[in-house]
């Protein structure tokens, strides 16, 4: 992980994460951006949870282009409100979308475009002053739509359950705009609760998400997303996210929790091993509830 976030995030790059919703937020990815605290950057996505407020909290954020930046499960990021709060130069800039528009942003970002055409969500005061929409009138109808500005990331980084060393990906549950991100990116970073083998990816070719062509990096982390739930794996530890609202109202508080659980923390196994594995044990699948298996020959 460490290699691999050196190699492939540079000061004052675009990184789309969070990309799958409330799931499968790669935490142990961000918090290492932290550790090598890549500055001047700019965080894509559409629900970020508490991972943009910790990587703002760093000071290392300058943009956001995103459709809610906050904490899960109280409501308010604290960091992210103090930074869009301040007074003093440099202020965090914010570029305001609905979930809807940046999953078209990135859709035609995936496509090679430079605009998505949409209606949503003209009418309200996010298009007000956004240099990301613009007026447009359909020269088929005549009616009136939005110009929507293609978003194109010089990274993404996904969480996913399984990968083989190519970066043939396995994703289930819950996706987002996981595959949209990842093709509109320059490059894409897969970290994974799982490395199997390509041959296991072979015997079901369908399941894949994401061609390992599409991949630049892959890193096998197990509870690589805690405090997010990965489907078939663990669940959303709520606590954690209680705790870090308690422990960021303030900004000192905040600098606090940056030290318990990143600074001081040489890495992700480090983190683990804080948490304990009775706690990561209580968040584990108790109910197995599988796939059925499919028949591929003729």
């Amino acid at each position: 992980m460490a290699s691999a976030i050196s190699t492939l995030v540079q000061p004052g790059m675009s990184l789309a994460l969070g990309c799958a919703l409330e799931g499968l937020i790669p935490y142990a990815a961000a918090h290492e951006i932290i550790r090598q605290k890549k500055r001047d950057l700019t965080l894509i996505g559409p629900i970020s949870n508490i991972c943009f407020d910790q990587i703002i909290a760093a000071g290392l954020a300058r943009q956001v282009i995103a459709a809610w930046v906050g904490n899960v499960s109280t409501g308010i990021g604290y960091s992210f409100r103090r930074a869009v709060e301040k007074k003093k130069q440099p202020q965090l800039k914010v570029v305001n979308h609905s979930n809807f528009s940046i999953s078209l942003a990135l859709e035609a970002g995936s496509r090679g475009l430079p605009m998505a055409v949409g209606i949503s969500p003209a009418g309200s005061d996010i298009v007000k002053g956004n240099p990301h929409f613009k007026d447009l009138i359909c020269p088929h109808s005549g009616k009136k739509l939005l110009a929507i500005k293609a978003l194109n990331p010089d990274l993404t980084i996904l969480h996913v359950q399984k990968a083989d060393s190519y970066g043939n990906c396995r994703l289930w549950g819950a996706s987002g705009i996981s595959k949209e991100a990842a093709l509109a990116a320059e490059k894409v970073l897969i970290t994974c609760e799982e490395l199997v083998s390509t041959k296991e990816v072979r015997k079901d070719p369908d399941r894949t998400f994401l061609a390992g062509f599409c991949v630049d990096a892959v890193c096998p982390i197990a509870w690589g997303a805690h405090p997010a739930p990965v489907q078939g794996y663990y669940g959303l530890d709520n606590l954690l996210y209680l705790d870090y609202a308690k422990a960021t109202k303030t900004r000192q508080g905040a600098e606090s929790w940056l030290d318990e659980w990143i600074y001081n923390l040489k890495d992700h196994k480090a983190y683990l091993e804080k948490l304990g594995m009775g706690r990561l044990a209580a968040l584990t699948v108790q109910n197995s509830r599988l796939s059925t298996s499919l028949e591929y020959d003729w």
